[in-house]
């Protein structure tokens, strides 16, 4: 019985020195920081990872700080540019604690930190638009505006115990209403853009078309003048082969020219004329020569009775 007795006193113990222990340790990790407060005031700061001994609470307490890059995320805020433009500026910025004893002294936890950043960022961000036009800000010195607003937060955050890495604008846009004009407006401009382009091109299309209807007509003149000249150079050859063909063989060339008109007279469908047999237009269908027939023998007077 004195054995059990032995046994439970020791576990007894044990369990007591187990949790004098916990309560005596604590336990920093590489992404943080410690500050260890007696009765309130700050007795150390501890950066190192490690196990550390402290004084059982309540003498001595130990408040963990995060080393880490912190995010911050600010509300949408609408500012008004140099040129006069409202902007709807929506941003956020990324922090850590640099020093670890003035930051719990100055805000001495992280929401805290966080509200007094968004303050020192809101501030800034509207100080450094307001000197900035609508321009410059959304597309031409946005990277420089951005760094000149991260110095200028820096500067501030310093005296917390912060060091802000960046500060970031997510999204510039002009308000609902302002961009809906704009829009608009934009849409008009292009309508009228469009418009002159359309005129422009039927301007040019209708000049192009009366340029070359004009060379067409000329091209087709000169065509048609040196077809003339043509087919006068022809006829004259033609008139010229005809005399002298006439010249060397005249009956060849009436019988020929004979031959040509029966030709040309007698076809299908053309206009029918009526010619007595013995006309002079068929000699050469009644005497192969052409000679005109001999007049029929004139009859003999009748006898009287």
């Amino acid at each position: 019985m004195n054995g059990s007795i032995l046994r439970i006193g020791a576990l007894v113990v044990l369990a007591v020195a187990a949790i004098v222990f916990y309560a005596a340790t604590f336990v920093v990790q590489q992404t943080q920081s410690a500050i260890v407060l007696r009765f309130g005031a700050v007795r150390s700061v501890v950066t190192a990872p490690g196990i550390y001994l402290k004084l059982p609470a309540p003498f001595e307490q130990v408040t963990l700080l995060d080393n880490r890059i912190l995010d911050l995320d600010l509300p949408a805020q609408e500012i008004i540019a140099s040129d006069q433009k409202r902007l709807v500026v929506d941003a956020f910025t990324r922090y850590r604690i640099s020093d670890p004893l003035r930051f719990y002294q100055a805000v001495n936890n992280i929401p805290r930190a966080n509200s007094q950043l968004a303050s020192i960022v809101n501030g800034q961000v509207r100080a450094v638009l307001a000197d900035a036009s609508f321009i410059s800000v959304v597309r031409t010195d946005r990277s420089r505006l951005m760094s000149r607003i991260r110095d200028d937060v820096n500067r501030e955050a310093a005296r917390f115990g912060m060091t802000v890495v960046d500060v970031r604008l997510r999204r510039v846009d002009l308000p609902q209403a302002n961009s809906q004009a704009v829009f608009q407006r934009m849409q008009t401009e292009r309508q009228r853009e469009a418009a002159e382009a359309r005129a422009l091109g039927a301007q040019q299309a209708q000049e192009i078309r009366a340029r070359a209807e004009r060379d067409a007509t000329v091209i087709v003149a000169e065509a048609q003048r040196r077809s003339d000249e043509i087919r006068g150079e022809g006829e004259g050859e033609r008139n010229k082969v005809f005399a002298e063909a006439f010249g060397k063989d005249p009956e060849f060339f009436t019988f020929y020219r004979s031959m040509q008109a029966y030709e040309a007279s007698i076809k299908p469908g053309d206009t029918r004329m009526l010619l007595s047999p013995d006309s002079p237009f068929f000699r050469y269908f009644n005497d192969p020569t052409g000679r005109p027939q001999s007049s029929a023998a004139t009859p003999a007077p009748a006898a009287n009775p």
